[in-house]
């Protein structure tokens, strides 16, 4: 296992679903050369903004399957690989290396609440079953289970851990792990109300691991470039602060409700929700269309937005 260490934009990807509820591979080819013409350096496919836990199994093995063929050299691409127990994830994780992953982001199982010590001894079990790059997500909202950074830092003394994104909202974890150096990328979640992004981006960290790049990636590349000078931290500020309307919108509802609703209205070849989380409607998406266009990004990116009006009715 080898792997340059991972910087930039991190995005996670939707996953696009035709008129009848079907994967859609079209739009995912669509989708992620949208995304390596504009900065993003990395993929994650079948994260929490790719409704991976409303996916089929099947599906999910097509998915890797497929995307995998679409990797190119500059765009690494990585799949969400966490199962329901440890077993159930090393077999994800070696299908995903079998079939062309760059590497898999696993968070911990789902509704189990784990004690900690259990989490860490899962994330090392898996490890020593694979020699396929690995990140961890650390999102307690999500799974309820959450891991202080001393868990963080022996598991990443395992060599195959190269990524770690923290979505707590605790600046003094990150700073204890970017203090330690492990050999792993430390990123953050965009979201504006955990507040990481700017402390994490100051301390040293190497990017961000995002959802708002599926709407604005050339931004969020900028975003996430890691400091090296003066220069990367005013172009982040500048950038950031400008941003930051857009980011609240795509949190505005849970993870990736806004986001991909926002992405069809657009004209990104989004299509709908998997039930039972419907598409945003009226005002609630005419204010992210209103967002994109004082924001000039409608013009840059040749988004084709239809009327206002027609939307919040």
């Amino acid at each position: 296992m080898s792997m340059k260490m991972l910087t930039g934009s991190f995005v996670a990807l939707i996953t696009p679903f035709n008129k009848d509820g079907s994967v859609d591979f079209g739009a995912f080819r669509t989708l992620l050369k949208f995304q390596e013409d504009r900065g993003t350096s990395a993929v994650l496919i079948m994260g929490s903004t790719g409704e991976t836990s409303m996916l089929a199994p099947e599906e999910k093995k097509q998915i890797i399957v497929e995307t995998a063929k679409m990797k190119t050299p500059r765009m690494p691409i990585f799949f969400g690989c966490t199962g329901n127990n440890t077993e159930s994830t090393i077999a994800n994780v070696r299908f995903a290396a079998a079939n062309g992953a760059d590497g898999a982001i696993l968070a911990a199982p789902a509704y189990i609440c784990a004690p900690e010590i259990d989490i860490e001894r899962f994330f090392l079990d898996v490890a020593d079953a694979t020699d396929l790059p690995l990140g961890i997500y650390n999102n307690p909202p999500r799974v309820k289970s959450d891991l202080h950074w001393e868990h963080l830092l022996r598991i990443f003394r395992h060599p195959n851990y190269v990524v770690h994104k923290e979505s707590t909202a605790r600046v003094g974890q990150v700073a204890q792990v970017l203090a330690a150096k492990p050999k792993v990328s430390v990123m953050c979640c965009d979201s504006p109300n955990l507040g990481l992004v700017v402390p994490t981006m100051s301390l040293g960290g190497h990017g961000t691991a995002n959802m708002t790049s599926n709407i604005a990636p050339a931004e969020l590349a900028t975003i996430s470039t890691p400091w090296t000078s003066y220069v990367e931290a005013e172009n982040f500020k500048t950038t950031y602060l400008k941003l930051l309307p857009l980011l609240h919108f795509t949190y505005s509802a849970i993870n990736p409700v806004a986001v991909k609703s926002l992405m069809k209205a657009l004209g990104l070849p989004a299509g709908d929700l998997r039930k039972p989380l419907t598409n945003l409607d009226g005002e609630a998406l005419a204010k992210g269309i209103r967002i994109v266009q004082e924001l000039g990004l409608d013009k840059q990116y040749g988004y084709k937005v239809g009327p206002i009006s027609a939307v919040a009715a």
